[in-house]
Parts: structure tokens; C-alpha cells; sequence
């Protein structure tokens, strides 16, 4: 894989060499870096497709320069999109944060993308329905808003050569450790980020922010052909809040709860995982 810049869009990428191969966006959450998608890269490439895995905006080597709102990041990307593939609809992959952004550009572009797989992150209409039938899920989702406190998170989430980053992993993935090397790749990340990643989750103390967002996914379903993807021990979202999520999709939609896997399903289960997203993107 070579890094590559847009200097359009101001987003570095991580891309293999085979230009003129169908192309699939892979777009990491927080917090995580592109190398998330190593296995999947290899799986994709293996069967003929050109994988770019941007750093997210905010996310150094990409531009630090917001705004960092979803529904902004996501018109970046697809000016990313139209850049890589200005005449064919391109595959696009989104875990966590890169899963709403996914959401918003599947619902406003749709001629842009052929179809999707989604990770994690359910959309967040359906997140929205059954948060009310599972109140432990805000217990779960109080990390959003410590992010919210600017100077306080900021400080915290540093702390201690990043251990509340080391605990959220270990909370979200249970008994999944990604590495040393993986976890000092993401340090230096954040090192030379903060406080843009966490500018997405003090986007959303914005109504406005919040009115757009889900202007955009009530449009109507995605019509796109969507493969959703998650973790049945998920210590940040729990699979009940998946319950229903098909009724905001018309095209092709399928979900897979995997057991004995966490948030970073995608990390814990590669082999199954990149399995299921080559047949999906295969087939559609």
C-alpha cells in the first residue's frame, strides 16, 4: 500500500496500485487509523479491487482544518470519490464514525456507490428507535459526552501516554488486544491530531448539526445494497440496537451478528469478516 494525497480534499490515503481496478473507500472511526484495514486490503486486492483507505479528515497526515460535523466529512469524501472514480459508482466500507459518514453519503449520493458494508455503527434512525426499548445503551454512550467537554477530554483522553484509549479498546472489544505497535501507530495518530477527533463528537451539541443529519438519513431508505456487519459482545453499541435497522434500507439489505467479537469485529474475526464483505461486494 502507497500513501497518496488529495490535495483537493485535503485527505491522505493509503491505496494499492491497481488504478484501474473497481475501487472500495474504507473509512475508520474513532479511534482508529487506517492500518484497521489491512486484512481487508489484502482480501480486496487478492480479488481484483483498488482499496483506499483514507485518514479520516482531522486524523493526521489528512487536514486538521474542520469543519469536522458528519454531514460536512461526508461531502469531503465523496469529493474524494468523485476524484478516484469520476465516472463508475464505487464499494464503500465504514466502521464506527467511517459507518455514519457511509450512512449520510449512501443516502445523499447514491448514484455514487454500487454498494456497501457497514460495521458497528447501525443506522442511526434505527440507533435513534431503539435506544428508548434500551436505555442501558446512554450508560454506554456517556463517552460522548465527556468528548463533548473541550480542554477536559482533550487532557483525559492524552492522559498517561494514552490509557483511556487503551481502556476504551479494551472496554469495546473485550479480551482483544491489537498490539503494541498497532496501539503506538495510533498514539502518534492522536498525538498529532487532538483536539480534531474529537471535534466530531462536539459537532453533534449543534441542533442544527443534529436537524441535518437526520434530514439527510429520513430522505428515505438507502437504496443501496448494504451488508451491516457487528459484534455480538460490542461494548460500545449493543446489538439490540440493530433490532429493525433492515426497514431503512429498500435495496439488498444483510445483517450478521458475530458471536465471541467485539466493536473492532473487523480486527477480532478478519478471516470471516473479509470473507462475507468479498462475497457481498462480489455479488453486488
Amino acid at each position: 500500500m502507497h500513501r497518496l494525497r488529495s490535495d483537493r480534499t485535503g485527505i491522505s490515503y493509503l491505496s494499492n496500485e491497481a488504478v484501474e481496478a473497481p475501487v472500495v473507500i474504507c473509512l475508520h472511526g474513532f479511534p482508529d487509523i487506517p492500518r484497521t484495514w489491512a486484512s481487508l486490503s489484502e482480501s480486496l486486492r487478492d480479488a481484483g479491487y483498488r482499496v483506499v483507505c483514507p485518514w479520516l479528515p482531522g486524523y493526521a497526515p489528512s487536514s486538521l482544518e474542520g469543519p469536522f460535523d458528519a454531514i460536512s466529512v461526508m461531502r469531503r469524501i465523496l469529493d474524494l470519490v468523485d476524484e478516484l472514480s469520476p465516472s463508475e459508482p464505487v464499494r464503500i466500507v465504514g466502521h464506527d464514525w467511517g459507518s455514519v459518514i457511509a450512512q449520510c453519503a449512501l443516502a445523499e449520493r447514491p448514484d455514487r456507490f454500487r454498494s456497501a458494508t457497514l460495521l458497528a455503527v447501525p443506522h442511526m434512525l434505527a440507533f435513534e428507535e431503539n435506544i428508548q426499548e434500551y436505555p442501558r445503551q446512554i450508560g454506554k454512550s456517556a463517552y460522548m459526552a465527556l468528548f463533548q467537554l473541550p480542554v477536559l477530554s482533550d487532557r483525559l483522553v492524552s492522559a498517561r501516554d494514552f490509557a483511556f484509549i487503551e481502556r476504551l479498546w479494551r472496554k469495546w472489544s473485550p479480551g482483544f488486544d491489537p498490539g503494541e505497535d498497532y496501539l503506538d501507530e495510533l498514539k502518534l495518530c492522536l498525538r498529532s491530531s487532538l483536539p480534531a477527533p474529537l471535534r466530531y463528537y462536539r459537532s453533534l451539541l449543534s441542533p442544527a448539526v443534529v436537524r441535518q443529519i437526520r434530514q439527510t438519513l429520513m430522505a428515505g431508505p438507502i437504496v443501496v445494497p448494504t451488508l451491516y456487519l457487528h459484534g455480538e459482545r460490542c461494548g460500545c453499541i449493543g446489538p439490540e440496537l440493530c433490532t429493525g435497522q433492515g426497514a431503512h434500507f429498500s435495496a439488498m439489505f444483510e445483517q450478521l451478528i458475530l458471536a465471541d467479537a467485539g466493536h473492532f469485529v473487523h480486527l477480532e474475526r478478519p478471516t470471516e469478516v473479509d470473507s462475507a464483505i468479498v462475497r457481498w461486494f462480489d455479488a453486488h
